[in-house]
């Protein structure tokens, strides 16, 4: 082998963002993606020449200011949105290849979402919410969806909230209600945008914590976030700039890292 071809060879391995760089055991993987909007003034590009893995058991942060691309990606590896080009690989589906029916039923047994305002619906009960993807994707028979729901309830530590509506909780209460629900068919990945940005600093501490063990349970977990001083938390830490990945650091030892 040429010196070039082992230099290559060598950026592929040890940089998750070569496009060189193949699947392998990742969960999430995107190569050479682009996404444009058209506006009036012409073609904006949101997201240029992505190329990323994303591991079992990892815990990512995807950072970077306002406009940088972050939520156009989020929408694109959760198939809310689709690539201008490139390719979406996201437990082991081609992303762009499904119809809109087939993605929401895909994304609800994959993903499970998390967002900064919760999305409860506030005339339902919170064991109702839980169990609300549950009937959607019909992963489990409907005498098991409120016992799976008390016992995800349970798991984030409010299970003795499960009969009250949601506006009867505290905001930290909440976003343990709307990760349980995240929670509801067992997914492999969890997508979670600014789910602290509403959270006093003890609450905010508690749902990393969770977050965490998750991960460590063999989860993933991709974490949009403005928090700097949460890495302590992450695996990894994915900066983007102008709709490119800019940096890719390694913090500590994930469940998909070897």
């Amino acid at each position: 082998m040429s010196g070039g071809n082992a230099l290559s060879k060598n950026n592929a391995v040890n940089n998750p963002s070569h496009p060189a760089a193949g699947r392998g055991n990742a969960l999430i993987s995107l190569r050479s993606v682009y996404k444009n909007y058209e506006t009036p003034s012409g073609s904006f590009p949101a997201l240029k020449d992505i190329n990323l893995d994303v591991n079992p058991g990892e815990f990512i942060a995807i950072v970077g200011k306002s406009g940088s691309g972050k939520s156009t990606l989020i929408n694109v590896l959760t198939g809310i949105d689709s690539p201008s080009s490139g390719e979406v690989h996201v437990a082991s589906m081609a992303v762009r290849g499904l119809n809109q029916e087939q993605l929401a039923v895909w994304r609800g047994k994959n993903i499970g979402v998390i967002f900064q305002f919760f999305q409860l619906l506030p005339t339902l009960t919170i064991a109702e919410n839980v169990m609300l993807p549950m009937d959607f994707c019909n992963t489990y028979p409907a005498r098991e969806r409120r016992e799976r729901a008390l016992y995800l309830l349970n798991k984030v530590g409010i299970a003795e909230q499960a009969d009250k509506l949601p506006a009867d909780l505290s905001g930290g209460q909440q976003q343990r209600a709307a990760i349980a629900r995240s929670l509801a068919n067992d997914p492999p990945i969890l997508v979670a945008d600014e789910p602290t940005g509403n959270l006093d600093s003890q609450a905010t501490d508690s749902v990393m914590e969770f977050f965490e063990d998750l991960a460590q349970e063999g989860k993933t977990v991709v974490m949009v976030t403005h928090e700097r001083d949460l890495s302590q938390y992450f695996t990894k830490t994915i900066t983007l700039s102008d709709g490119k990945v800019v940096s890719s650091s390694l913090l500590k030892d994930g469940g998909g890292l070897e």
